[in-house]
């Protein structure tokens, strides 16, 4: 007789990447850098951000976020949601504080709200639910590009002493370490791209070793400075909780509100997956310049919400494409691009 075999589900997609990021804590916990390792690793994490926002910048076809404002009321629903909406909502989270959040999970919470949308994962489930993937992907693109300005000022605006304390030196180094590798990989772009696309598959392995070697920093200084014993089993499932619910009204407020502004059905997915989605590979690293050491316990919300987003949005995506015949899946396109080929959904949380 066959013996059933344990698989994970197909609508489930805890990726290798998310698997890493969990082993990646693992190590931080058991084995912190101290002393003189603490200060290369800080050094080393410095470089891997401006290193991973030059690839950004690289890569990011500003003529193609640009022709997307041709469709600007769409480009404006999701930069409201991502940029508006998100922040508002975190705001008023403030309530659950101390009685459901801790101040520091609070703090993480509320800068999980800034964060820019992603690229990736939007354009996969787009295209799994037979939405408008072109317009995913301009839509993700200029949200990208909007936010590497953006979510460092509504931090400055919206968490002052929580972030560290936005200075004129923070500001320096959110210029240096993100703004200008970003706009390096810009100008660079017509010389180097070709050989960024022709190494796509390898580029993409620096892309996560970078973000996981940022994580085991902010989390090994996190370990270093006993931060998680502020932190209940009980006070992560509030957090999961509070997360669960942020989460359900951004894809009721994206999907109804799309619908009751007239947009197509092509358009409305592309707004309602783009709209509810946070990037944890923008995230992180801009965490590290904002928060410094306090990185570590600001970016958990980030962590669990993006693989939350990832099993939610699997299974409305396949939902959403059981609805309807194939053909009405094409959607008009909203900018001259192309999906990328080979791209899994969660690889890099972009």
């Amino acid at each position: 007789m066959r013996r059933p075999q344990l698989r994970i589900p197909s609508w489930l997609p805890v990726d290798g990447f998310i698997l890493a990021l969990v082993a990646t804590v693992g190590l931080a916990a058991l084995l912190p850098a101290r002393g003189t390792a603490a200060t290369v690793a800080d050094n080393a994490s410095t470089g891997a951000v401006a290193l991973l926002f030059f690839l950004y910048g690289a890569r990011l076809s500003t003529r193609e976020a640009l022709a997307g404002m041709r469709s600007w009321r769409l480009h404006l629903t999701v930069l409201a949601c991502t940029f508006v909406v998100f922040p508002l909502l975190g705001l008023a989270a403030r309530g659950l504080v101390p009685y459901v959040l801790t101040q520091p999970l609070y703090t993480g919470l509320l800068f999980l709200c800034l964060v820019p949308s992603t690229v990736q994962s939007s354009i996969a489930f787009t295209s799994i639910a037979r939405g408008n993937v072109a317009a995913a992907i301009c839509a993700g693109s200029f949200s990208s590009l909007v936010g590497i300005v953006l979510t460092p000022l509504l931090a400055a605006l919206l968490l002052g002493g929580d972030g560290g304390g936005f200075s004129a030196r923070s500001l320096v180094s959110i210029v240096f370490q993100l703004l200008v590798p970003f706009l390096a990989g810009q100008l660079l772009r017509r010389w180097i791209g070709g050989f960024l696309t022709r190494h796509k598959k390898i580029l993409g392995f620096v892309d996560r070793g970078s973000i996981l070697f940022v994580v085991y920093s902010a989390f090994s200084t996190g370990m270093v400075e006993g931060i998680w014993h502020q932190v209940s089993p009980w006070q992560l499932l509030s957090l999961l909780g509070v997360e669960a619910v942020l989460l359900a009204l951004m894809l009721t407020i994206t999907s109804y509100g799309s619908k009751k502004a007239g947009f197509p059905r092509g358009d409305r997915i592309a707004i309602t997956f783009a709209g509810s989605k946070k990037s944890l590979a923008a995230g992180l690293p801009m965490a590290t310049v904002l928060f410094g050491g306090g990185a570590g316990l600001a970016v958990l919300p980030l962590m669990l919400f993006h693989q939350m987003q990832l099993m939610v949005c699997a299974v409305l995506a396949k939902r959403y494409a059981a609805r309807v015949p194939e053909e009405a899946g094409a959607g008009a396109a909203t900018c001259e691009v192309r999906d990328r080929p080979g791209e899994k959904v969660g690889a890099s949380g972009r």
